[in-house]
């Protein structure tokens, strides 16, 4: 049944972004966005951990994961170390995801060329 719940869950997310982009004016960066935004709001009330448990993987997949790791990060690692947590806080989740889209995007301008 979870694997059920975690198609459901991304492939709404999908749905819902999709309509945006039929429907307005926004690029998908726009809407990139806007997901990370409601995924760090959904964790500050902690309905994204909510969603996780019940969900399971498949909440950790999309966009939305990327705004609740920075947030969870940063209010983790606030309350032994004050303020000067909240800044270290935010890459400690993400900090591999981070590394790892560096390297493989200098990997790929390396070996692909531009067509323009």
């Amino acid at each position: 049944m979870t694997y059920i719940y975690s198609f459901l869950f991304t492939a709404s997310l999908c749905l819902i972004a999709q309509i945006i982009l039929d429907n307005t004016k926004l690029t998908p960066g726009h809407i990139t966005s806007i997901f990370v935004v409601i995924g760090a709001f959904l964790d500050i009330f902690n309905i994204y951990d909510r969603i996780i448990t019940r969900v399971g993987a498949g909440a950790l997949v999309p966009i939305t994961s990327f705004g609740h790791l920075l947030v969870h990060g940063a209010m983790q690692t606030s309350i032994p170390s004050g303020l000067m947590g909240v800044s270290m806080g935010i890459f400690s989740l993400t900090s591999s995801g981070i590394a790892s889209a560096i390297f493989f995007s200098f990997i790929f301008a390396l070996i692909f060329k531009p067509k323009n």
